[in-house]
C-alpha cells in the first residue's frame, strides 16, 4: 500500500485532515437532525444513554439446558441486563439430539433444545416476564419461540408480557452462513406467519433481527454489511405486505443485528448511515406513518473474526475498542466477545471480563453523558455520507436484479462477500494489513490458556432424555398434531398455531421440522 494512502476496510480513502469543504451540500436539519427525530442519524431516542444504558446481553449456550442455565445465572449475578441464547447446530438445523446427523455436534456450539422440557430447564428460576431474551435462531425460530411461550404459560405468565427477539432471518443464511432447511419461498412464509402471530399474541416481541453480522463475519465490508442487510429488510417488508399485513402493524417490531470490527470510525459511521437509510426507506418507499417503523433498532456483537488465537489476551483490547465504537454508534444492546473465543467456548473468568468491559464503558468512561458525541465531526459526517452513498448504490444494484432473494439465488451476495474476504486475507498475508501477534509482534512461545470443557456424559444425558420423552408421551396425540402441521404447511393457514399444539403435546423440534420438510422440501444450493 502507498505509504501516504490510508483507507477503511470498505476501500474508502481517508484524508489526513477534514474540514468544511468535505461537507459541501450537507444540511444538518435534513441529514443530522436531533436525537429521537427522523432521520435518526444521532440516535433513535431523545435521551439515548442518559435515560438508560444499552442492554448488556452476553451470548451464551453450552452443552445442555442445565449447563447454560448456570451460565445465565452467573451472568445475571454479575450485572448482565438481558439474556442471549446460542443454540447448537442440530437445533439450528431441525434435528433432535439422537438423530444420526447430530452425532458429534450436540451441545458443541450452543445449547441443545429438543423439546419444551429442555426449554423449561433452560430458563429454570429465571423470571421470563422481567428479563428480555434474545434467541439467535433462524430456520427453527418459530419452534423455539413457541416453546418459550409454552414455558411462560405453564408458569401463568401472560404472553403479552414477554419481551425479546428471535433472529428469524433466513436470507443471510443462504448468503453467508448455511443453517437453512427449507427453500426461500416457504422460509419467507414462516417468517411472515411469525410476524402475524406475534402481532396478535406476543406484541412486545421483536419478530426478526435482520443480521448483517454473519455476512460481515464471512468477509463482507462495512458498506456491504449495511447494503445487504437493508436489501434483505426490504424483501421482508415486501413479503409481509404481500401476506396481507399493514406496514405499521409489524415494522415497529423489526430489529437489526450488526457486527462491530476494528476500523473504529468506519464502524461508528456505519451505524449512523444505516439508521438514516432505514428511516428514509420506511417513510419514502413504504409510506410508514408510525415513527417506530422508521427507527432502526439494533443489537451489536463485537467481531468474532477479529479475534486471534495467537496472544489471546490482546483480544480484550480489540473487544474494548469495538464495544466503544458500537456505543458511539448508538447501539440498543451489545454483546462483547470473550478473549478466549478464538480457541473454545468462553470460560466464566473470560466472559466476566467481557461483561465488565461494557460496564466500565457504561459507568466509568463518561461516554454516555452526551448524545452522539461524534456528531458534527467533519470526518465522521463525511464518512457517514460516503457509506450511505456506497451502500445505496449496492441496494439499487440488488433491486435491479429483482430484490434480495433473486440476488442471493444468483450468487451475487456470495460472490461479493467472497471477493472482499479474499482481499482482507491477501492483505494479512502480505503484511499490508497488520494484525498484532499474527503477522507482526509475534512471540516464539504462546502462553497457555485454560479452556472451557464440556463433559461427554452431559451430552449423552441429552440424547437419553429425548428418547425417554418419546417413550412416555401420548404418541397418538403427537401424531395427530404433526399431521395438522403438515396439512397447514400445504395450505395457507398460519403455521404457528398447529405447531404450538404439537409442541404442547410434546412433539420434538426434529419431528416438527420433519413435518415441514415433508411439505416444503429442503433447499440445496446450485
Amino acid at each position: 500500500m502507498d505509504e501516504e494512502r490510508r483507507e477503511t476496510d470498505s476501500g474508502i480513502e481517508i484524508k489526513p485532515v477534514y474540514g468544511p469543504r468535505d461537507l459541501e451540500g450537507f444540511e444538518p436539519a435534513r441529514d443530522l437532525g436531533r436525537p429521537g427525530e427522523s432521520p435518526y442519524t444521532r440516535g433513535i431516542y431523545p435521551t439515548m444513554y442518559r435515560g438508560r444504558l444499552w442492554t448488556m446481553r452476553q451470548y451464551a449456550g453450552m452443552a445442555t439446558a442445565e449447563e447454560t442455565n448456570r451460565r445465565f445465572r452467573y451472568l445475571l449475578d454479575h450485572g448482565q441486563t438481558g439474556l442471549s441464547v446460542a443454540f447448537d447446530l442440530p437445533t439450528q438445523m431441525g434435528y433432535d439430539s439422537d438423530h444420526p446427523r447430530a452425532e458429534g455436534e450436540v451441545g458443541k456450539t450452543g445449547v441443545a433444545i429438543d423439546s419444551v422440557e429442555d426449554m423449561k430447564r433452560l430458563f429454570d428460576g429465571i423470571p421470563l416476564d422481567e428479563v428480555s431474551t434474545s434467541m439467535t435462531i433462524n430456520a427453527t425460530a418459530a419452534i423455539l419461540l413457541l416453546m418459550y411461550e409454552l414455558v411462560a404459560e405453564d408458569r401463568g405468565i401472560d404472553s403479552q408480557r414477554l419481551s425479546g427477539t428471535v433472529q428469524n432471518d433466513l436470507l443471510k443464511e443462504y448468503a453467508a452462513r448455511g443453517t437453512y432447511i427449507y427453500p426461500p419461498k416457504p422460509s419467507m412464509r414462516l417468517i411472515t406467519d411469525l410476524f402475524a402471530y406475534c402481532h396478535d399474541r406476543i406484541p412486545k416481541w421483536n419478530t426478526i433481527s435482520i443480521s448483517g453480522y454473519h455476512m460481515r463475519e464471512a468477509g463482507a465490508t462495512a458498506v456491504q454489511e449495511v447494503a445487504f442487510t437493508l436489501a434483505n429488510a426490504i424483501a421482508y417488508v415486501e413479503a409481509a405486505i404481500q401476506a396481507g399485513l399493514a406496514v405499521d402493524d409489524f415494522a415497529p417490531r423489526v430489529s437489526f443485528f450488526f457486527a462491530c470490527h476494528m476500523n473504529f470510525f468506519e464502524e461508528v459511521a456505519k451505524f449512523r448511515a444505516a439508521r438514516r437509510m432505514w428511516a428514509r426507506i420506511m417513510s419514502e418507499r413504504f409510506g410508514s406513518t408510525d415513527p417506530r417503523s422508521a427507527m432502526l433498532r439494533f443489537h451489536t456483537q463485537t467481531g468474532g473474526a477479529t479475534l486471534t488465537a495467537q496472544q489471546p489476551e490482546n483480544n480484550i483490547v480489540r473487544t474494548t475498542l469495538e464495544a466503544l465504537a458500537a456505543v458511539l454508534g448508538g447501539t440498543q444492546s451489545l454483546h462483547t466477545n470473550s478473549f478466549d473465543e478464538a480457541l473454545a467456548l468462553p470460560t466464566e473468568p473470560a466472559v466476566k471480563i467481557a461483561l465488565r468491559t461494557q460496564q466500565i464503558i457504561g459507568h466509568e468512561s463518561g461516554v454516555p453523558y452526551t448524545i452522539d458525541p461524534v456528531g458534527g465531526s467533519y470526518f465522521v459526517e463525511a464518512l457517514t455520507n460516503e457509506i450511505e452513498q456506497r451502500a445505496g448504490e449496492y441496494v439499487d444494484k440488488v433491486e435491479g436484479m429483482g430484490g434480495a432473494v433473486a440476488a442471493i439465488e444468483a450468487g451475487f451476495y456470495q460472490d461479493e462477500i467472497h471477493e472482499a474476504a479474499f482481499r482482507i486475507q491477501q492483505g494479512i498475508e502480505s503484511g499490508e494489513r497488520v494484525v498484532v501477534g499474527v503477522n507482526r509482534f509475534q512471540e516464539a512461545e504462546e502462553p497457555s490458556v485454560e479452556l472451557q470443557q464440556i463433559a461427554q456424559e452431559e451430552l449423552q444425558r441429552q440424547v437419553d432424555r429425548v428418547r425417554e420423552l418419546r417413550a412416555h408421551r401420548d404418541g397418538a396425540d403427537v401424531d395427530r398434531w404433526l399431521g395438522a402441521v403438515e396439512d397447514a404447511a400445504r395450505g395457507t393457514d398460519n403455521l404457528l398455531y398447529p405447531v404450538k399444539e404439537a409442541l404442547r403435546a410434546r412433539a420434538t423440534l426434529g419431528e416438527v421440522s420433519d413435518a415441514l420438510r415433508r411439505a416444503f422440501g429442503e433447499y440445496h444450493p446450485r
